[in-house]
Parts: C-alpha cells; sequence; structure tokens
C-alpha cells in the first residue's frame, strides 16, 4: 500500500498526553492536524501509569477516552509506528519527511481481533511491562491500544506462518517495507515523550544488577490493573515485599550523572506510590528516603501530609550505597544527615526515583537549540512559553522540560493556542499579500 503525501494546517509530534491534548484542541477549532507517533499505539507514557496525583484518578479513565476521542476526530490523522525524518521549510510552512515503518500487518484489513496473536509460538519480554510481563511476537501492543491494530516484532519471529494462517482477514504481510512520505503543514507542535535515567548509571545503587532494585515504571505496572501480576510483588523470587524503601534523587541532581537539575516529578511519584502500596499492602513498611521533599503543585504538600498520616516513614538522607544479602535483600548504607551518623537498613524492595531525560531523537529531524540540560529551548518563556527558537514550531510538555501531566496538558493547550493563532496570521497575511 503506497502512502499518499498530506496537506494539512499542523503537524503533532507525538502522541503522548500533551500531543493528543493539542491535537483536539486544534481540530477542535476547525483546523486539519496530522498527529505522527512513533509507537504502535498512541497514549505515551501516561496510559502505562496506575494513578495520578494529587487526586489519585485513574490514569487509564483519562487517556483512553482521549485516545479515542483523537481516533475518531474527523480533523485528526493518525499515523501511528511513523518517525519523523527532516522537516524543510516551504513557501506554505514546512514539509516534513515522515517514514511509516512496517507492521507487518496491512491495517486496513486488521480488525483486533488477536487471533494471531493467540497462535503465535513466540513469546516476549513485555517493553510495555517494563519486562515484568509477556508478550507474543505478533500482537496487539496493549489491551486499550489506539489504533486496535497488531504489529509484528520481525527480528523475533521464526516465519513459522502461523499467525497468517489463523488471520481471518488476510491481514499478516511478511513483505512490507518501510514507506517514505512528506507533511505540508503551516506550522509544528512538538509533543514528545521522556525517558528515565538508566537504572544502571550509577554502580554506587548496584548498577542495574541487584533482582530487587527497580525503577519507578516497573512499580506504576505493579500497581495498575493491568499490571503484568495484579499485585507488588520482588520480581527477584516472586515473594511479597513487606519492607519497601523509595531513594531519591536517585537520578536526578547528580553532577555524576550529567543531570543537574530537578526532574520536579520524583518526590510526587514516590508519596503517590507509597500511598498505594499502603493500600495494597496494609502491613508492609514503606520508608522514603530523601533529601529535599518538594511539593511544589497545587494540593501537593496537603496529598505529602496524607502519606505521613497514614504511616509512610520519611527519613533525610543521602544514600551512599545499595547491596545485596544472601536472600537478595537490598541493604541501603546512608547518612542521616539530621543526625550525622552512617546506618545500614535493609529492605525486600527498593525503588530508585529517576528523573527525567529528554528523547535523544525527538529533535534531531528538527534542529531545535537545546538549553543546558538537553531538553528543547524556549528563548522566551514569559512572554512566549510554547515559542521555539524557529518561528512557527512550538513545543509543548516534556519537550520543553521536566513535568506533570497537569502543567503537560496546561502546556499543550497554549502550545494549540499559539499555533491557531500563528496559522490564522499567515492566512491573513495570504488574503492581503
Amino acid at each position: 500500500m503506497l502512502l499518499e503525501n498530506l496537506i494539512k494546517d499542523a503537524l503533532i509530534v507525538g502522541g503522548g498526553i500533551a500531543g493528543m491534548q493539542t491535537a483536539l484542541d486544534l481540530a477542535d477549532q476547525g483546523f486539519q492536524v496530522a498527529l505522527v507517533e512513533r509507537e504502535p499505539s498512541i497514549g505515551g507514557r501516561m496510559i502505562t501509569l496506575s494513578k495520578v496525583f494529587p487526586t489519585l484518578d485513574c490514569c487509564s479513565c483519562i487517556t483512553t477516552p482521549k485516545m479515542s476521542a483523537v481516533a475518531h476526530h474527523p480533523n485528526i490523522h493518525l499515523l501511528s509506528y511513523c518517525e519523523l525524518q527532516s522537516v524543510q521549510e516551504s513557501p506554505t510552512g514546512f514539509r516534513s519527511v515522515v517514514v511509516q515503518k512496517p507492521r507487518f500487518v496491512d491495517v486496513t484489513k486488521c480488525t483486533g481481533c488477536r487471533e494471531c496473536e493467540y497462535a503465535c509460538p513466540i513469546t516476549l519480554p513485555s517493553p510495555f511491562d517494563r519486562g515484568l510481563g509477556a508478550y507474543r511476537a505478533i500482537r496487539v501492543p496493549f489491551s486499550t491500544a489506539v489504533p486496535q491494530k497488531a504489529v509484528l516484532d520481525i527480528e523475533n519471529c521464526i516465519l513459522c506462518g502461523k499467525c497468517e494462517k489463523v488471520c481471518p482477514a488476510g491481514a499478516v504481510d511478511f513483505t512490507q517495507q518501510p514507506e517514505t512520505f512528506e507533511i505540508e503543514t503551516k506550522t509544528i507542535v512538538v509533543a514528545t515523550c521522556f525517558e528515565l535515567t538508566r537504572l544502571d548509571a550509577k554502580k554506587e545503587y548496584g548498577a542495574g544488577a541487584l533482582a530487587n532494585v527497580i525503577d519507578p515504571l516497573m512499580m506504576e505496572r505493579f500497581l495498575a490493573p493491568t499490571g503484568p501480576y495484579g499485585r507488588v510483588l520482588r520480581p527477584g523470587d516472586g515473594k511479597e515485599p513487606g519492607s519497601i524503601a523509595y531513594i531519591q534523587c536517585a537520578g536526578s541532581r547528580d553532577q555524576t550523572q550529567g543531570v543537574e537539575y530537578c526532574s520536579r516529578v520524583c518526590c510526587m511519584y514516590a508519596v503517590k506510590q507509597a500511598m498505594l502500596i499502603s493500600g495494597a499492602l496494609p502491613m508492609a513498611d514503606i520508608t522514603i528516603y530523601y533529601m529535599d521533599m518538594r511539593t511544589f503543585g497545587k494540593g501537593f504538600e496537603q496529598f505529602y501530609q496524607n502519606a505521613k498520616a497514614m504511616g509512610v516513614e520519611f527519613v533525610r538522607g543521602k544514600v551512599a550505597s545499595i547491596r545485596e544479602d544472601d536472600e537478595q535483600n537490598p541493604v541501603v548504607k546512608l547518612e542521616l544527615t539530621e543526625e550525622g551518623r552512617i546506618v545500614e537498613r535493609t529492605h525486600d524492595l527498593v525503588v530508585l526515583s529517576l528523573g527525567m531525560l529528554p528523547v535523544a531523537c525527538s529533535n534531531s529531524a528538527i534542529g531545535l537549540p537545546l538549553g543546558t540540560d538537553n531538553f528543547i529551548s524556549i528563548p522566551a518563556p514569559n512572554a512566549h512559553p510554547c515559542a521555539s527558537a524557529r518561528p512557527g514550531i512550538f513545543v509543548t510538555g516534556t519537550a520543553m522540560g521536566p513535568m506533570d501531566i497537569v502543567d503537560s496538558i496546561v502546556t499543550a493547550s497554549s502550545a494549540a493556542a499559539a499555533a491557531s493563532a500563528y496559522i490564522r496570521e499567515h492566512q491573513k497575511e495570504a488574503i492581503y499579500a
């Protein structure tokens, strides 16, 4: 199937919560929008989370309706599993080159019945579940994926042909190749996601080799109703933990990792997870080791105080190292800064509160200037909070810096308003030219 070049009013790069909100705001104003997402489904990081802070609303309950609204909006052209290759200025705005990666499934035929998935004999660790769960080599990415179309992991496929034989629509196509097409737009909004600092970045914290030291997105999958186990377990041996510790600033405010900034969300997601674990494991002891608690948003301080009232222990101290005892229990060595002494504490499970990094490839195609933190620079954040250094290109969400879900949605609507004004202004210039 050959893809045709598109002419739209706006291109949104990234299908997470910020990209979806921007697309919906523009589309509701009557603009024609192309939304490009590199993954097989939109939803971004938010669809993998359990609940949001400080309201503890269900993440899936918020995200799934937006995903559906994007997919069914008549003014939004959804382009999933696509990579932005380059952006060049054109007489009407921008010409973007996009590559459609092969799904090895014809999306015009696939009905999402998952018969191919049930027939596939190859089981692999699931990236959606942070490697804790499993998926088949051909599968619908997850239960609420949009679009609800299968995708084949060709690198791990043994070409047994079972999926092709059982597909009632004849949608499996092993001959698919990448296809390149162009999108002409008047404006672009960059809404790319974030990455976590690496779990194995600090050798003092086990360098990723300790079985029961995990990252916060793993804990989110434990706590999520769609998670791999349906409850919180130690990944090392499958036991239910009785003592859980969080180590704050494990990937932020750390010159040794080159991440000197605060990632803003780490304190609050640790508090949120601690409260959810208290409900899931009422007998568990939960400790948060911190240098400074930063509860800067509306209702955040009260949220923090609620966690303390629930019995979550907050210990001010600097964790020096983590080792493992003979039973794979993490042993945390730290300095209690208020007491001036060094202690060791043993826990069943440790969660490193890792920081936020910009997606490495998000800006390579557009070439926008970066700030000292390597996120996209905003030259005049007070006057034009979403305008990049390149006229007509706007930035939202974690493409511009670490932020929580609420701020991502706020900046998304701000970027949509700025893009709308830019389009209308240039339409006026074209009329009077």
